[in-house]
């Protein structure tokens, strides 16, 4: 809420986003290819030390980081349920 009040987009050069939508900041690469998810990002999305994540790419869209415990709920399950019921 505090980010949304202060939110100060000359500075950052970006609007507010929509409700649900984040942009957590930049982050850097190190030698091994291994990047730290801001601590925020962390928070909102409940990612632990430990978690396994499944990264995805578009070569026109870029990445995309999913918690692979997520990779069932989100994709799996509903492509099965559609399966069942045809």
């Amino acid at each position: 809420m505090d980010d949304l009040v202060t939110y100060e987009s000359a500075v950052r050069g970006l609007g507010v986003p929509p409700k649900g939508k984040h942009a957590f900041g930049i982050v850097t690469v190190g030698d091994k290819g291994q990047i730290v998810i801001p601590a925020k990002a962390r928070k909102v999305f409940n990612i632990k030390a430990g978690d396994q994540m499944l990264v995805l790419g578009d070569e026109e869209q870029g990445l995309a980081i999913i918690k692979e415990q997520d990779v069932f709920e989100r994709f799996i399950k509903p492509y099965l349920n559609n399966r069942k019921n045809r």
